[in-house]
């Protein structure tokens, strides 16, 4: 099953993940919301939108911006909506 890791804790973990762009997308109920913490970075994608972020928090390290989602995503990308994905060094695996 799809799980990412950081710092030895499972961030999350699901079979039922998007993947979009090479990235895999968890859906919000797979992901730890207690090792996430709010970013004020955003970013946009011209086809699916804005993206907003989160600083991944795991035994007090911090990985800025490590996490993003789509809060609401253009019609193409609607599948990743409530989704999260992640990078900088987090650990994605199958």
């Amino acid at each position: 099953m799809p799980r990412a890791t950081w710092n030895g804790a499972v961030l999350a973990e699901s079979d039922r993940c998007e993947i979009v762009e090479g990235n895999r997308y968890f859906p919000r109920d797979a992901v730890n919301p207690a090792y996430l913490r709010d970013s004020p970075t955003h970013t946009t994608c011209p086809w699916k939108g804005v993206a907003s972020y989160h600083h991944v928090v795991v035994d007090g390290e911090t990985n800025e911006d490590a996490a993003w989602y789509y809060p609401d995503p253009k019609e193409a990308a609607r599948q990743i909506k409530d989704h999260v994905a992640f990078w900088r060094g987090v650990c994605v695996e199958d």
